[in-house]
């Protein structure tokens, strides 16, 4: 073997490696789509219930004949991805975990774990909090002309969208604490820095959600103010970080 072929070895072995994780994790994420597909009607019957609770006759329309086909082919990609999240996560460890030494695997594993779990606590607070006082709120609109009769009629594809869309950022959005605990551990912020920067993050976050939320002040205040004590509890938690 040439000399300059001995550092070609490991890459090729890293990307050999990396391709047979994504295609696992492909292969879980089709099986996840075809599963969720079969339970389509089920699962947007569960999306849909916060928002018929509150209407007297709820009904659902659609425009174009390919729509429910299209639209049950999206909300089955997106609940499967949602069932094969924590395998995504295990094949991530599995790949990053033999560069990694004892201690940073540990800390890696535990973030690992707490994303799933955070996720899942960001999206419950959309699915539970956040919709039904959302869907009131906007709905309260709809009876503030007295010379019309105005009634909502919601596509399915636009409320499906819309649904999936903010449980999704809710869930992403509250893996703020790991993102930045592992800042903290490779040292590119601490306490302090995070601390003087408190001001233009409360800013930041409310930012992020008026641009991600309904366009209504609850539904800001229900993901900013969340965000705002996880961050807190993230500025805390460096101090105990050793880089």
């Amino acid at each position: 073997m040439m000399e300059d072929d001995l550092p070609k070895a490991p890459l090729l072995s890293h990307l050999e490696e990396l391709r047979k994780r994504l295609i696992w994790s492909l292969i879980v994420v089709v099986i996840g789509f075809g599963i969720s597909y079969a339970f389509a009607p089920e699962i947007y019957s569960v999306l849909l219930k916060p928002l018929a609770s509150i209407m007297e006759e709820p009904k659902l329309i659609y425009t174009n004949l390919t729509e429910p086909f299209l639209t049950y082919i999206k909300l089955s990609l997106w609940a499967g991805f949602m069932v094969a999240l924590p395998f995504i996560l295990v094949q991530i460890w599995l790949f990053i975990a033999p560069a990694l030494y004892k201690n940073e695997k540990k800390t890696f594993i535990a973030f690992l774990a707490a994303t799933p779990v955070l996720f899942i606590f960001g999206a419950a607070l959309a699915y539970f909090v956040v919709f039904p006082l959302a869907w009131q709120f906007l709905l309260s609109f709809g009876n503030s002309l007295d010379s019309v009769t105005l009634q909502l009629e919601p596509k399915i594809s636009e409320y499906l969208s819309l649904s999936m869309s903010i449980i999704l950022a809710f869930g992403i959005a509250f893996q703020l604490p790991i993102l930045i605990l592992l800042l903290a551990k490779v040292g590119l912020v601490n306490y302090k820095k995070l601390k003087s920067f408190r001001r233009y993050a409360i800013v930041l976050i409310t930012i992020f959600a008026a641009i991600i939320t309904p366009p209504d002040v609850i539904s800001m205040l229900l993901l900013a103010v969340p965000l705002w004590i996880l961050y807190e509890v993230s500025v805390f938690g460096t101090k105990f970080i050793k880089t």
